[in-house]
Formats: structure tokens, sequence, C-alpha cells
């Protein structure tokens, strides 16, 4: 699955209500919503600008559920795949030439 395609699907998850489940593993309504939006901002990013801009984030989501303490769990392992594909990215376009992935506007006279 490609990295977008990971994102996609954890933004749809995270639009979702929780469960008992998921609140026994220590997620608040909030925390989903930030952590949506957090990933959605990193996913708008990618698609405005090209994969190429994956060398300039800084995914922090796992320190991020470590400090508010959640558990192991469905949510959990998702926001894992997002941080681990986005640092798999990012290593990748960090070996690339730096306008690669970029998409320049076209001329305004076009």
């Amino acid at each position: 699955m490609g990295l977008l395609a990971v994102l996609d699907e954890a933004v749809a998850t995270l639009k979702a209500p929780l469960g008992e489940d998921d609140r026994a593993q220590g997620w608040t309504d909030d925390l989903r919503r930030e952590v949506q939006a957090e990933i959605s901002i990193n996913r708008s990013v990618l698609r405005r600008h090209g994969l190429g801009m994956a060398r300039h984030l800084r995914p922090r989501l796992d320190e991020w559920m470590e400090h508010e303490g959640v558990q192991p769990g469905r949510l959990r392992d998702l926001v894992g795949d997002v941080q681990r594909s986005l640092v798999e990215a990012r290593t990748m376009t960090a070996e690339l030439p730096a306008d690669l992935g970029f998409r320049r506007p076209p001329p305004v006279h076009a």
C-alpha cells in the first residue's frame, strides 16, 4: 500500500467515533481528532507538493501516543503504520535531488 493510501485509511478510520475498546486503551475524542488532523495535514502537504516533501516531515506520532499513555490496540497500530510509512518515505526521499517530487505551478501566462 502506498503512502497516501495509508494516510487516507488512517484519516477515514480516525473520523469514526471511538469504540469502548478504544477508550479503554486511552483514546479520547479530543486525542482522536488531533491525531486525525495531524495526519490529514501531512497528507495534504504530500498531495499538494508531491511525495518529495516527505523529507521535510518530522512525524512524532509514536512519541505522542506514548506521552498520552495510549495502550496497544487497533488505533495505535494504525497510527504506528502511518509513522513507519512517513519515516520510510522520508528516508527514501532524503537521497533524491531536492526538486524531485515537487510540482511546480504552471507559468502565469500558460
